[in-house]
Formats: structure tokens, sequence, C-alpha cells
């Protein structure tokens, strides 16, 4: 069994700055892709940045300069850095990964935390 963990989510104020945590663990072979996406009350779930197993990454154009994924492979855990917070970025964020675990290659969701940014 596989599982994704989030933490780190919170209420800030405008400007203010917030730290993603997202571990996983369980029957873990190997890693691709992992990210953060975020769903706000009534929108669709949207890409907020992913990172490959090589480091490469990929933001959402609302977020680049402001948030900075990275990933530490030996914990299975990848962080999301959020500064300069608006109160749009108010949504619950979602870790995901892409990795071949107990069923082989599958796509893997956390739990959610909500960040609520104020204004």
């Amino acid at each position: 069994q596989v599982q994704l963990v989030e933490s780190g989510g919170g209420l800030v104020q405008a400007g203010g700055s917030l730290r993603l945590s997202c571990a996983a663990s369980g029957s873990i072979f190997s890693f691709n892709a992992m990210g953060w996406y975020r769903q706000a009350p009534g929108k669709q779930r949207e890409l907020v940045a992913t990172i490959t197993s090589g480091g490469n990454t990929n933001y959402a154009d609302s977020v680049k300069g402001r948030f900075t994924i990275s990933r530490d492979n030996a914990k299975n855990t990848v962080y999301l850095q959020m500064n300069s917070l608006k109160p749009e970025d108010t949504a619950v964020y979602y870790c995901n990964a892409d990795l071949y675990g107990p069923v082989g290659w599958g796509d893997y969701w956390g739990q959610g935390t909500q960040v609520t940014v104020s204004s």
C-alpha cells in the first residue's frame, strides 16, 4: 500500500509564506514525477508545479516567481515553498506522485491540505 501525506497548510495573511510537505510511504520501488495541484471552491483542480526525478520543474504561470517545488529523493518527499501569497492562492492543495508501487506504475494522490490566504 502507498500513502501520500501532506502537511504545512494553514491560514496566512496576503504577502506571507507557507511551506507544504508531502511524504510518500509504503511499498515504493521507483518514482517518476511528483507535483502539487490545487482546487478552489467551485473550480476544477489545477496544476501548480511538478518536478521530475531528475529535478526538472514546471510551474503554472500564476505561481511562477513566487512558488518553488523541490524534492528529497532519499526521503520520498516533495516540498512546495510558497512566498508572496495572494488571496487567490486559497485552495486545497493536493500532492501527486507517479510511482512504481505494489501494483506497478500508478498515479497517487494525497488527502489534501487547506491553504487560506486572507486579504
